[in-house]
Order: C-alpha cells, then sequence, then structure tokens
C-alpha cells in the first residue's frame, strides 16, 4: 500500500493509481452508489475538501478525508 484516505474518519489504505471508488469498495465500503465506473451515472459522488467529486475518476492521495456531507449534484 502507499498511502491512507479516510472515509468518515475511518481509514482506508490505497494502492499506486487507485481511485477513491475502488480503494472504498475494497475496503467493503458501499455507502455510495458504484454503477458505472467512468463517471456517467453520477452515482459515486463524494465530498473531498468540501468539493463535490466522481468517486470512480478521483485518485487517492494520502490524507484525504471523503465524506458523502453536503454533496449536491451542482
Amino acid at each position: 500500500m502507499i498511502g491512507t484516505i479516510f472515509w468518515q474518519g475511518r481509514p482506508v489504505p490505497f494502492q499506486p493509481g487507485e481511485s477513491v471508488a475502488s480503494a472504498l469498495n475494497r475496503a467493503g465500503i458501499r455507502a455510495f452508489g458504484l454503477f458505472c465506473g467512468i463517471g456517467q451515472c453520477q452515482g459515486c459522488l463524494v465530498a473531498i475538501e468540501g468539493r463535490t467529486f466522481e468517486a470512480c475518476l478521483m485518485r487517492c492521495r494520502d490524507g484525504v478525508e471523503i465524506d458523502t456531507a453536503g454533496v449536491t449534484d451542482a
């Protein structure tokens, strides 16, 4: 493993180049919708540093806090 992201405060390890969705899915976290895996459905929206992103398109960065709080479709 190369680093750790934090899902609602819970540490989640990730591998080099791994997407947020992949790391969360591998850790058994399924609190967000992962359907298409290419950013089209927007089912995997998460809040990262106060902004909304598709988890399937966002690469993991060590120490990043991720949550569902405050996620909007805007």
